[in-house]
């Protein structure tokens, strides 16, 4: 018997190392095998203590909508991935990992703070806000969530959303394998949220903040065949979920966190407190 697996494309030769080769496809142009600078660019400094460099993926909109909900004041500056912001010399100084968000926080001596999750959860504590529960219970839970959806986030962007929607071939091994896992996540958070209005028995904090975004990406992806992620992974049958998603986008720290450094007409590309 063979132990030849087929390959896609069909004369595609596995080698024995591998060697960079610039990709297609949407999100082709950003990726490379290495890190740091690619070219000099000095980001725009604002008055208040949090400088937030993003944009309004679900990553970003993580950010700007907590802190809408804290109510503190910030300066939020747009970083275009697809013109590679991230890569200019001074945001790879706050974050070495080229990927949005990243913030500053000036109060101590511009401190570097990056990571969507890890970022909310610095701006919880640092506000001493309840969105991060002080019951020891509570607190351990939302974190649970918090780190779930960190956890899984990459299956339900760079796995699904991906192959669904970015790759310029369908595959479908790469389809059916992301998918299953999406919906497997749907099925956890449905069944999380039965007979409550948020994820943490009810409460609204931090999870509901940091998993909202990426639960409504299921209206970004479309296959070039026309189809939505939306019909293909049939998204109404989670009916909890699309209750508490509804819930949570109907809140207006929501609905401004989304506009900054968003899409659409009432974008904000950038954003600073009065």
């Amino acid at each position: 018997m063979s132990n030849a697996k087929p390959s896609l494309p069909t004369d595609y030769v596995v080698p024995r190392v591998w060697s960079f080769e610039q990709q297609e496809g949407a999100m082709g142009g950003m990726n490379r095998p290495d890190s740091g600078p690619r070219h000099e660019a000095v980001l725009p400094r604002g008055k208040h203590r949090y400088q937030l460099y993003s944009l309004g993926t679900p990553n970003g909109v993580k950010v700007t909508w907590m802190l809408c909900e804290l109510g503190v004041k910030f300066d939020a500056y747009k970083i275009n991935i697809m013109k590679l912001d991230q890569f200019g010399s001074d945001f790879t100084k706050i974050n070495p990992n080229s990927k949005i968000p990243a913030m500053i926080d000036t109060k101590y001596d511009d401190l570097a703070v990056w990571e969507s999750g890890n970022i909310v959860r610095y701006l919880a504590e640092q506000e001493d806000s309840d969105l991060l529960p002080k019951d020891i219970k509570l607190r351990t839970e939302a974190l649970n969530w918090l780190f779930w959806l960190q956890g899984s986030a990459p299956y339900i962007g760079g796995g699904f959303g991906h192959f669904f929607n970015y790759a310029p071939v369908n595959i479908q091994y790469a389809i059916d394998r992301f998918s299953m896992e999406f919906k497997r996540l749907l099925d956890v958070l449905d069944k999380q949220l039965e007979g409550h209005d948020y994820v943490v028995n009810g409460h609204f904090s931090v999870a509901d903040i940091v998993i909202a975004p990426w639960i409504s990406a299921i209206d970004y992806y479309k296959n070039i065949n026309g189809s939505t992620a939306r019909e293909f992974l049939e998204f109404s049958k989670y009916t909890n979920v699309n209750a508490w998603l509804e819930r949570v986008q109907s809140r207006e720290a929501f609905k401004l966190g989304k506009r900054i450094n968003g899409w659409g007409e009432d974008a904000l590309d950038e954003y600073h407190s009065e």
